[in-house]
């Protein structure tokens, strides 16, 4: 699953090759939307929403998600597309440029006055110009019984944190995956919450994500480093699979057409080291 800082760097590509363009053509190539043609209509504006990516076109509003497959390219007009065609889901044309979302996770056609609607759940975005660290630690709260690993997935919480943020900045902050919400101070639960707006804003616009802070060495200090010393200690990191097969639900914000508002929570790879971030 994309983390929110890939998310900000397609938004940001798309807008340049789209904001203030007027359409030229328009192809979704999903059931719903497939008669559909917003040729004419101006881009207005490209924004990210944790996870979610919005392109508004006047009066109508594209709403699409990556999930674990998707991804946007930007090509020149008549420039051969790096993926198979049979995996666009959506192509936007401008007088300059080409805008392909491949193996979208979902796309959706809303009005622009209610496009956020649907992501009304969401908590406050690290990348975005609303961020609360106060109004993160509240909703962290109201989950006291439940392990701190699980809930910073959980993007009702907190929007665009995924699994390597999720893995280094536990790790950063010295805190345990385990440990219940109900066990870690306000200052602890604060030091992460910063930690995790911190590496996001980081990397926001790096080609390579990278938590340790030196190019040229590992990029991560726990990620993906599975039985290798730990960069601070030397002891093993540990791997293990940590989830829960029903995604937080309802107490932040509610539910939506019967389904959870949250996904996140799945079981998910987990890297930590168990000296250096003790229970």
């Amino acid at each position: 699953m994309p983390e929110g800082d890939t998310v900000f760097r397609t938004a940001a590509r798309l807008r340049a090759a789209l904001e203030r363009q007027t359409l030229t053509g328009s192809d979704f190539r999903v059931p719903k939307f497939a008669t559909v043609d917003l040729s004419g209509r101006e881009c207005t504006s490209v924004e990210s929403r944790g996870k979610h990516l919005f392109i508004v076109c006047e009066d109508l509003a594209i709403h699409s998600h990556l999930m674990m497959e998707g991804h946007w390219d930007v090509y020149r007009p008549g420039e051969r597309w790096r993926s198979p065609a049979f995996k666009a889901r959506c192509i936007l044309s401008v007088a300059t440029a080409q805008a392909v979302g491949f193996e979208l996770g979902f796309v959706r056609l809303v009005p622009t006055a209610s496009m956020y609607d649907d992501v009304a759940h969401l908590g406050p975005d690290p990348l975005g110009p609303s961020w609360d660290r106060d109004e993160v630690l509240r909703r962290m709260r109201l989950w006291p019984e439940t392990k701190i690993g699980l809930v910073v997935l959980d993007q009702s919480v907190l929007a665009g944190v995924g699994n390597i943020y999720r893995c280094e900045s536990l790790f950063m902050a010295r805190v345990n995956p385990h440990s219940l919400v109900s066990e870690l101070s306000d200052e602890v639960l604060l030091g992460l919450i910063d930690m995790m707006h911190r590496l996001l804003n980081l990397n926001r616009e790096r080609g390579r994500r990278i938590t340790t802070g030196a190019v040229g060495r590992e990029p991560y200090w726990v990620y993906g480093r599975r039985a290798k010393p730990c960069q601070r200690c030397g002891a093993p990191v540990v791997y293990e699979r940590l989830g829960d097969p029903q995604p937080l639900r309802g107490r932040v914000g509610g539910t939506k057409n019967g389904d959870s508002v949250s996904t996140e929570s799945v079981e998910r790879d987990l890297f930590y080291c168990q000296y250096c971030q003790r229970a």
